[in-house]
């Protein structure tokens, strides 16, 4: 698969950091109090004109979560108004929006895709009411078949979804039955994420307590490269270690800039901005955000200047995480640093081990490099 030609304009991320319910694996910020909304996009637009003159235009738009879902109509339409009044987009801008299925409803999706969502990405997790009772989602699997059947009568031009595996009680003929389940709809996107589960959130705790136990590393393996054979063969791209797409055309546009150190604004309690040298981020409580922002102070919580050696790290790691690998002239390019050269004796043993390629001018990971892709960056 060749690389894609990457524009280098910056991408908008908004957080909206609302959740009915809190699910027990998840460590992404978000309150459950639904009365802040108006408060919140309040806020929003007060942030927005601090990055006016620095990030005036996008060609990407993602608004994710917390539960973008649980906006209203009205609330979507004045989200995207302040947009358009603070920012450009370019016309044919990739805008997504995160839902949850619980929240599907045809005037709403109908709204978005007024309001110019092109892509639509679903938290779906998993067919299976037994695995979305255990990861403590708010909706069933009826529900998450009726949404996805909403969404593709609802024409909007790409529609993904999020699936997980490797949760305790799931075995492979059940995450391949939902494999099989999504491979035929007509949807162009598939994220497939292995459960992780970080010390401060609940699940976290309960397996620190010994409560229950993640697959061994064997098994997440074949859970991993059985994923990859399987979408391979009906058709997707596995451009990235968690993502697959029908076609070049389908990858996620806003999601390659994070991959390939593209600028990007985020915007909201939480959310993380990088202008090529230096990224910073948001307070990680809604109330604080609000507090800063009504005195109109910027909510930014800390920054970090990227050094050089930091920036190279990260090209390695991120590159390493996808299909495309590491462009060997433009790291040269980049940072000066000679890769085949400097690196030659580890670039062989990795080839020698079968986790990397080296053509076309890159260093490709194979299949078990990119299993094993945060160590392929420490060459």
């Amino acid at each position: 698969m060749e690389p894609q030609d990457h524009t280098l304009n910056p991408g908008l991320y908004l957080h909206i950091p609302f959740c009915k319910t809190k699910c027990p694996y998840c460590n992404f910020y978000s309150v459950t109090d639904l009365n802040l909304k108006e408060r919140f996009l309040s806020a929003l637009n007060a942030e927005m004109p601090f990055y006016r003159e620095a990030f005036p235009f996008f060609d990407t738009l993602y608004i994710g979560g917390g539960t973008p879902s649980v906006l209203n109509g009205k609330e979507f339409e004045t989200l995207f108004r302040h947009i358009h009044d603070h920012f450009s987009l370019s016309p044919d801008a990739e805008i997504t929006v995160e839902i949850n299925p619980a929240d599907h409803d045809t005037d709403m999706l109908s709204l978005l895709r007024n309001l110019g969502v092109n892509r639509l990405n679903i938290g779906i997790q998993s067919f299976d009411d037994t695995i979305l009772t255990f990861l403590g989602r708010r909706h069933k699997a009826r529900e998450a078949r009726e949404a996805l059947a909403l969404a593709c009568r609802s024409g909007f031009a790409h529609l993904g979804l999020d699936l997980i595996y490797g949760v305790p009680g799931q075995d492979m003929a059940s995450w391949m039955a939902d494999l099989q389940y999504v491979k035929n709809l007509p949807i162009d996107h598939l994220s497939c994420y292995q459960l992780s589960l970080e010390q401060d959130t609940p699940l976290g705790s309960r397996f620190q307590n010994g409560d229950f136990a993640l697959p061994i590393e064997q098994m997440q393996l074949d859970f991993f490269k059985k994923t990859s054979a399987f979408l391979r063969e009906a058709g997707f791209l596995h451009y990235e270690v968690s993502n697959f797409a029908r076609g070049a055309d389908a990858m996620a546009r806003h999601n390659q800039k994070y991959w390939h150190h593209i600028p990007y604004l985020g915007l909201g309690p939480a959310a993380h901005s990088f202008n090529g040298r230096k990224r910073w981020w948001n307070h990680r409580n809604l109330e604080a955000y609000l507090d800063d922002l009504g005195k109109g102070i910027s909510p930014v919580a800390d920054e970090e200047r990227l050094r050089p050696e930091q920036l190279r790290l990260e090209t390695l790691f991120l590159g390493f995480r996808t299909a495309a690998g590491v462009d060997i002239d433009a790291f040269y390019r980049k940072f000066k640093r000679d890769l085949l050269k400097e690196k030659s004796v580890m670039l062989k043993h990795l080839q020698q081990e079968g986790l990397v390629v080296i053509e076309n001018g890159y260093i490709r990971p194979t299949l078990n490099g990119m299993a094993v892709a945060d160590q392929l960056a420490l060459i």
